[in-house]
Order: structure tokens, then C-alpha cells, then sequence
């Protein structure tokens, strides 16, 4: 597809300095530009290669004030990253569309599909399945008896969404996922066995959730695990039986949510950050990656870091000081020798 820097201006609302007629049929990060790109900037530190890129139009913040002259057509938006996600998504949905159910595929007859739904190669439906209209569910994935899928949801190969689990409309879920396998629950019995105790609950995921690839969340010991709608979660992150997760809360790669914990709305968690079971988090609470959280957090929009964790100013101001320990102690080490001497 071709557009001039016209259209998309258009479409973006954003102000041309260059030339409007400039055509653009592909899109490349700007420092790797070549003609008839369309690239963005919107990271400062990347502001160097708008004077050197080779792309043909590239968006930008309105705010920006130029250093030196551009050989390149710039469109001035209000942010230019969320302008190129938008664009993003025009080019996805122009993507022609899989159609049609593989030969292979297993649907028990108690099962209901909807409308213009693709099912690939090997997948599995089980007993008295919902599957809402305009589904993709792509090879080797396997949903459980008595399972709700709502409508326009992705399942990308090899997602296993267990029995009795319900997913809302417009969710997406990646390769490798687990909906509701089993929590970790065992009662000790001595000091070598424990005992297996059943899940019986199930997963709610809301609407327009996104679930990266190789994510378990565990079904409810009882009642419910619930991923509250427009959730986003990254790859490789555990949520335990029971867990609550919050509406349109972000969370970063290879975090883990013990059994029963409740986050709030609008909370973004950075990367391998872990959760005690039980605990609270309040509503828009940003929490730095490789932070520990051992409990409540009441505060709205406290913003966390360290193992524990604590405020993130308090934290920057400790990390002086941890850096300053062994010359902190070569110090004491000298002091108490210079008492000593003197006590003698």
C-alpha cells in the first residue's frame, strides 16, 4: 500500500513541513530509514538520526525544536508514538484474514461455534464450548469442555485454555499460554507429604485483555482467578489461583503473582517483580522491575522500588549509600581500631 504524507497527516491530524505529496509504502525504525519509510521519533535520544535518516516521512512531537535542517518530510503530532501505533494498527487489519475450519480440527458435537471463525490445523474444541463469531484459533490449541469464548478474540498456536474457563470479547493470547491449570495448593501432611488440593474454580479473563506468549494463570481454588478488562500482560508471567488483576493494569515480563492477591486499576508493574500471596495493591500503583512486595501496599499511585520495596525516591537516595558500604566500613573498621588503641 502507498500513501502520500498528505493522507496520513490527515488521518493523524497533524501539521506537514516538507512535501505533502511524498509517498511512503513501507515503515522502518529511524535509524535503519530507507526511501519510501515512514519512520517516528518520540525517545529524544534518538533525536540524532532524524538528521541523517534515509526514510521519507517521519512523525514526530509537536514540542520538538530542531537543531539542524532535515532533508526528510516530518509530521508534527501531539505524541508521536501513539500517532505510529495507530498507524500500526491500519497495516495490521489490512492483512488479509485466515478463514475457514482445517480438516483436522476436533469439535465435539456439543460445542457451538459462531460466525466467520478460523480454526487451524489440530485444534481442539471440547463439550458444550461457546466460541464466539470472528474468532481466530490457530494450530494446536486446545479449549476445554464448558469453556466461553466471546467474539473477535485471538488464540495464537498452541494456547490450552482449560475446562470451564470464560474469555471475553477482543482478547489476545499468545503462543504457549495455560488458562487455568491447576493453583499450587498442598496441605502438608508430615514432614515429607503433602496433600493435593483440588482446584475447582475456574479463570474469568474481562474484555480487550492481551496475554503474551508462555503465561500460566491458574484456575481458583474456589470461585474465580480474574483478569478485570483491558489488562495487558507480557511473556513469562505466573498468576496464581485466586489472583485479581485489576482493570487495565500493565505488567512486564517474568513477574509472579501469588494465590490470592488483589491489584488495582491502572497499576504498571515493571519486570520480574513478585508478589506475596494475600496482599493489597491499591489503584495506580507503579512498581519498579526486580521489586519484592511482602505486603499491602494501601497508598493510591505510590510508586515503589527496591526488594523490599519502598518509595522510589528512597530507594534512589539509599542506592547512594549502598554503593558507598565498603568505604563505609573501611571507616568504621579504622575507628573502632583507633578506640581500641586508645582504651589500651
Amino acid at each position: 500500500m502507498e500513501f502520500t504524507a498528505a493522507t496520513i497527516a490527515g488521518f493523524l491530524k497533524g501539521e506537514i513541513v516538507g512535501n505533502p505529496d511524498t509517498i511512503v509504502n513501507t515503515i522502518a525504525r529511524i535509524e535503519e530509514g530507507k526511501e519510501g519509510a515512514l519512520s517516528f521519533l518520540a525517545n529524544p535520544k534518538y533525536e540524532p538520526y532524524l538528521y541523517t535518516t534515509k526514510s521519507s516521512v517521519v512523525l514526530v512531537n509537536k514540542s520538538l525544536e530542531l537543531s539542524a535542517s532535515v532533508n526528510v518530510t516530518l509530521i508534527k503530532v501531539d505524541d508521536a508514538y501513539e500517532s505510529f501505533a495507530a498507524l500500526l494498527q491500519i497495516v495490521s487489519k489490512a492483512k488479509p484474514r485466515e478463514k475457514g475450519i482445517h480438516t483436522t480440527v476436533v469439535i465435539e458435537p456439543t460445542a457451538v461455534t459462531g460466525k466467520d471463525i478460523y480454526i487451524g490445523a489440530y485444534a481442539y474444541i471440547g463439550e458444550n464450548c461457546k466460541i464466539g463469531d470472528n474468532c481466530l484459533i490457530y494450530p494446536h490449541v486446545y479449549i476445554g469442555g464448558n469453556t466461553v469464548i466471546g467474539n473477535n478474540c485471538i488464540l495464537h498456536s498452541g494456547v490450552k485454555i482449560y475446562h470451564e474457563c470464560v474469555l471475553g470479547e477482543g482478547c489476545t493470547i499468545h503462543a504457549g499460554t495455560v488458562i487455568g491449570s491447576d493453583g499450587f495448593g498442598f496441605a502438608p501432611q508430615s514432614e515429607t507429604e503433602f496433600m493435593k488440593i483440588p482446584q475447582l474454580g475456574n479463570v474469568i479473563i474481562e474484555d480487550h485483555v492481551e496475554i503474551g506468549a508462555n503465561v500460566a494463570i491458574d484456575r481458583a481454588t474456589l470461585g474465580s482467578t480474574i483478569i478485570r478488562k483491558g489488562v495487558k500482560l507480557d511473556n513469562l508471567i505466573q498468576i496464581g489461583h485466586n489472583v485479581e488483576v485489576g482493570e487495565n493494569t500493565v505488567i512486564a515480563a517474568q513477574s509472579g503473582i501469588a494465590g490470592s492477591t488483589k491489584l488495582g486499576r491502572n497499576c504498571m508493574i515493571g519486570g520480574q517483580v513478585a508478589f506475596a500471596g494475600h496482599s493489597k495493591i491499591a489503584d495506580g500503583v507503579k512498581i519498579g522491575g526486580q521489586s519484592g512486595i511482602p505486603g499491602n501496599i494501601r497508598k493510591e499511585n505510590a510508586v515503589l522500588t527496591g526488594s523490599p520495596a519502598i518509595e522510589h525516591i528512597n530507594f534512589l537516595k539509599s542506592s547512594v549509600i549502598f554503593k558507598k558500604l565498603p568505604e563505609l566500613k573501611e571507616k568504621i573498621d579504622e575507628l573502632e581500631k583507633k578506640i581500641e588503641s586508645m582504651s589500651q
